[in-house]
């Protein structure tokens, strides 16, 4: 049977296991963020995910084993997204570079602004999930940082990470009711609040192309 199944995957008549797989993953993470504006957070069942992807619950199981996995693999989405696309310009202030970094992210998440709003009021109730998410944040922070050109190594760079999850957080807050087409009101609060923390950021610059290496 797995001979035959490889074969058939190798002539063409059907896609390639990891792509299969890859696929239904991202099947269950559309069907979550779906959910959540009706169902919400605590009460969304696993079963019910897997019957609003299309897919039996042994699916799921296989893919995530738990809601915070998909929410954490959602967030990856959400990152590789930001950093898809090189930068502008190389030579440009690494503040202005994690400002666009942040505003990619604001950008590829306004699809599920309905989801994101439920999950801020209910996760707290969810202390495994929030702590999850989290950590999930502080990861992502470090990725925008490091793709900015500043280190996020050291004392210095933990404080630069949880400095820009708070800006980036307090950005967020704006960004559920900003409705305008260019996110205007959320790139002002962004803005301002990663000029709170600039003194975090400045003595923590180096070359762009160390921080291009240490992402690859």
């Amino acid at each position: 049977m797995a001979r035959t199944s490889r074969r058939s995957s190798e002539s063409g008549q059907g896609p390639p296991p990891r792509a299969a797989e890859e696929d239904e993953a991202q099947r269950i993470i559309d069907a979550t963020l779906a959910l959540i504006p009706t169902a919400g957070w605590r009460r969304l069942s696993l079963p019910a995910i897997a019957a609003e992807a299309g897919l039996p619950l042994v699916s799921v199981y296989r893919a995530f084993r738990t809601k915070t996995a998909i929410l954490a693999a959602f967030t990856r989405r959400i990152d590789e997204k930001a950093l898809a696309e090189p930068l502008a310009a190389a030579d440009e202030p690494a503040r202005d570079c994690l400002f666009d970094l942040l505003m990619r992210r604001f950008d590829a998440l306004r699809p599920y602004r309905s989801a994101i709003e439920v999950l801020r009021r209910e996760l707290p109730g969810d202390p495994t999930a929030a702590l999850c998410m989290g950590m999930a944040l502080l990861r992502s922070m470090r990725w925008m940082l490091d793709a900015a050109g500043i280190a996020t190594a050291g004392l210095g760079g933990v404080l630069a990470t949880k400095a820009t999850a708070a800006a980036y957080l307090s950005a967020m807050r704006v960004f559920e009711g900003d409705d305008s087409a260019d996110l205007g009101r959320t790139m002002a609060a962004l803005d301002r609040a990663l000029r709170r923390i600039e003194l975090f950021l400045r003595p923590l610059s180096r070359p762009r192309g160390a921080a291009a290496s240490t992402a690859a």
